[in-house]
């Protein structure tokens, strides 16, 4: 059986004592902020991002560069066959399309997938990706399925505040004003490569319902219905926001009636366009079912 490695990058949430506990390398993804560059959880912690977001300082997500990704690829090569490298959606960044053309340069040795994942979602596809090596897959087979998988999951975020948006240029300032005057609460949704628009809730209570109720009805059209609610991965992920996701999870125990949920901060590349106070529920369908 061949040695893999598998890597992936900080927008996957994995943080670095997690990444030494599960046997992957995390690749820290760099931020300019207010002139400077960071990377998340080396000289950047979360509860730092937020004070700087907090404060208004300019900040801004940015590609790892070619020799760092090439580095920590030629360093887990000395002692593996090859490399299962899972980075942040090609929808939502070029750096796994860069990854790519860097990876041409290995002869097949680095396996590069793009199975649109983000955050929690893309934190599971590393724990699926560490299971598709015991079962003796190649690390072009592993690619392969990851990336016919990749539509097997769904994420649901509720906004606290349009603030964010309207810097990014994502709304325009009048849509911000009047929904922060109605107190709108814009909930956002990631299946496949993008982040898009799904609904408009009045008040948190209302956005929380219609989150469980859209995976709900993602569940029962897209996951093979809620009498196989046990073969899939729940999760929960804020933007600063721990307290109320513990109620939340509790809340989808008990919609869904199970007893795992998942809790992890949505990484800062993320939170960084939508700020904090946001709450996102995420699933994703298990390998077992599909892998014998």
């Amino acid at each position: 059986m061949s040695r893999i490695s598998v890597m992936t990058d900080s927008n996957s949430g994995i943080t670095q004592k997690q990444a030494a506990d599960l046997g992957v390398k995390v690749l820290p993804m760099p931020f300019l902020i207010d002139g400077e560059t960071y990377f998340e959880d080396i000289n950047l912690t979360h509860e730092e991002f937020y004070r700087k977001l907090n404060q208004d300082v300019a900040i801004s997500t940015s590609q790892p560069s070619p020799e760092s990704v090439m580095q920590i690829w030629d360093e887990l090569l000395e002692e593996s066959d090859s490399v299962v490298y899972i980075p942040m959606s090609s929808g939502l960044s070029g750096s796994c399309q860069t990854a790519k053309l860097l990876a041409q340069e290995y002869d097949g040795r680095v396996q590069v997938v793009d199975n649109q994942r983000i955050s929690v979602t893309q934190s599971q596809a590393v724990k699926d990706a560490i299971d598709l090596c015991r079962t003796g897959m190649t690390a072009e087979e592993i690619k392969d399925y990851l990336e016919k998988v990749k539509f097997d999951s769904s994420i649901y975020i509720m906004l606290d505040t349009l603030k964010y948006l309207k810097r990014g240029g994502r709304i325009t300032p009048a849509a911000a004003a009047l929904g922060s005057a109605l107190r709108l609460k814009p909930v956002l949704q990631i299946q496949g490569e993008k982040l898009d628009a799904f609904t408009v809730a009045r008040t948190k209570k209302q956005g929380v319902s219609k989150m469980l109720t859209a995976m709900e009805n993602d569940i029962i059209n897209r996951f093979g219905g809620m009498e196989n609610v046990s073969s899939i991965h729940f999760a929960v992920a804020h933007t600063n926001n721990e307290e109320a996701a513990e109620a939340f999870i509790e809340e989808i125990k008990e919609r869904f009636g199970i007893t795992s949920v998942d809790m992890a901060p949505l990484s800062l590349s993320v939170s960084c366009h939508i700020g904090p106070g946001a709450l996102a529920i995420a699933c994703s369908k298990a390998i077992e079912r599909q892998v014998g």
